[in-house]
């Protein structure tokens, strides 16, 4: 890409992420609620809620609070949480990790799985096998997620008790890790018995997650190689006796691939977003399930801080796409 496309590109996210700290903070500050008042026992006075009014800044007005605010970001201060009373990155920072390696995994799964699917039905050319291709993707794609969650749960964790479905990795375990991707580090490391004890809490919130995904995939890969596969060059090299399943992986797929690659680039920007409903049904630690119970709480630093840090990779995974894009295609460079 262009140097100076990319510079373009890097100025525009800066009023994306302005307004988004803009709407967000006056959002939560006149929707109806006190985060003090959840916060203070009973037994505490006028006086007591003054002072942590005033500790927290919320004694000022919201244009106050917000200069406030602009002058902390300034200097990489998010704040403290109201409830956990630890600064916001930390918390934020610490918790990332575990919806990052659930998003990987999911976008994984979906990818491989999902073009299978799609090589299958062209290669085979079945009826009968592409009907049931199709009927699956229907069904993955007409429940929700977090339905998908609660029959996974109920099937593999009730009554098949296979996997466990809670937690992110078992604490009666002796493991210790030096970073907060676990999993990644395990692997790394060559901790494979540790890998595989995370990759087994890790695999239900995954399925949740990329069954719907999976289905899209296939649905634009197989839409693409059917195109691809009626294309002149596919015909010649069909005379030069090339087999069927060699003209599908080495001519028809490669380009057939940058429809189903934006289809997964930007669910997967979605799907780190998205993961607050399936990290709660299981309990996983992740920033999902940190941001609902700040909202619960009404931990507006809190929240302000997960909701920025999704801002902020938001934009981070589209320029990167970007990047991609114009390595895969060089008629995006320009």
């Amino acid at each position: 890409m262009n140097p100076a496309v990319l510079l373009r590109r890097l100025l525009h996210t800066i009023p994306t992420l302005v307004g988004i700290v803009v709407i967000v903070f006056v959002l939560l500050r006149v929707v109806p609620g006190d985060p003090v008042a959840m916060m203070i026992p009973p037994e505490a006075t006028p006086a007591d809620v003054a002072r942590l009014r005033e500790f927290y800044g919320l004694d000022k007005s919201i244009p106050g609070q917000f200069a406030v605010y602009v002058g902390n970001l300034a200097v990489g201060d998010f704040g403290t949480s109201i409830t956990l009373r630890q600064p916001v990155l930390g918390l934020v920072l610490g918790r990332l990790p575990a919806t990052l390696e659930l998003a990987v995994t999911a976008i994984i799964m979906a990818t491989v799985v999902g073009m299978l699917l799609a090589l299958v039905s062209i290669y085979t050319r079945s009826r009968w096998l592409t009907a049931v291709i199709d009927g699956f993707n229907s069904l993955a794609l007409a429940i929700p997620e977090f339905l998908w969650g609660l029959l996974l749960i109920l099937a593999f964790g009730v009554l098949l008790p296979l996997l466990p479905i809670s937690g992110r990795f078992d604490p009666s375990q002796n493991a210790t890790f030096t970073t907060d991707f676990y999993l990644t580090e395990s692997i790394v490391t060559g901790h494979f018995g540790v890998a595989l004890e995370l990759l087994q809490h890790l695999l239900l919130p995954a399925v949740t997650l990329a069954l719907p995904l999976m289905a899209i995939i296939a649905r634009v890969l197989r839409s693409s190689l059917q195109s691809v596969m009626t294309q002149d060059y596919i015909g010649f090299v069909r005379v030069h006796g090339f087999g069927k399943l060699h003209i599908l992986l080495r001519y028809a797929l490669p380009n057939a691939l940058l429809p189903t690659f934006t289809v997964t680039s930007t669910h997967f920007v979605f799907l780190v977003g998205g993961t607050v409903l399936v990290e709660l049904i299981f309990a996983y630690p992740g920033i999902g399930n940190m941001l609902y119970a700040a909202a619960v709480n009404r931990d507006l630093p809190l929240i302000e801080g997960v909701t920025l840090i999704f801002a902020i990779l938001f934009v981070l995974f589209n320029l990167l796409i970007d990047l991609t894009y114009a390595f895969i295609d060089p008629r995006m460079r320009h």
